[in-house]
């Protein structure tokens, strides 16, 4: 699949993050796309395969719910996404996080949207 529209890209997160698919979560970001993290900033594929790999390992179910896309020069959208997901700790206990992103996605020369700059909490917690 690929993100044909801005909304495009964090509906086929939620679902390659539901479905443990790594390979195309990382490749819904620009070769130098950041995620922005509590503890850094991932920046490249390598760095964003890393910190994804953790997302996927905790087998969140994640809803992602586009609430507004402002779009700037045509290829440049920036998205506001409210996004919740649950997963089960350690031990044994249901965990439920939400939060309210911003993120920053650019058309691509072949179509595609990808992501430049996602920050989970960039809306605040």
């Amino acid at each position: 699949m690929t993100a044909r529209t801005p909304e495009d890209v964090d509906r086929l997160f939620g679902e390659y993050v539901n479905a443990g698919r790594l390979d195309d979560l990382v490749a819904l970001y620009e070769p130098e796309g950041s995620l922005v993290q509590p503890t850094g900033t991932a920046t490249g594929h390598a760095a964003l395969r890393e910190a994804l790999a953790a997302l996927i390992s905790a087998k969140l179910a994640i809803k992602m719910n586009v609430v507004q896309v402002a779009r700037g020069g045509g290829d440049v959208a920036l998205l506001y996404n409210e996004w919740s997901a649950t997963a089960t700790a350690p031990d044994g206990a249901p965990v439920s996080i939400s939060g309210k992103a911003r993120e920053v996605v650019r058309r691509q020369p072949d179509g595609r949207w990808l992501f430049v700059i996602d920050d989970p909490y960039g809306g605040g917690a």
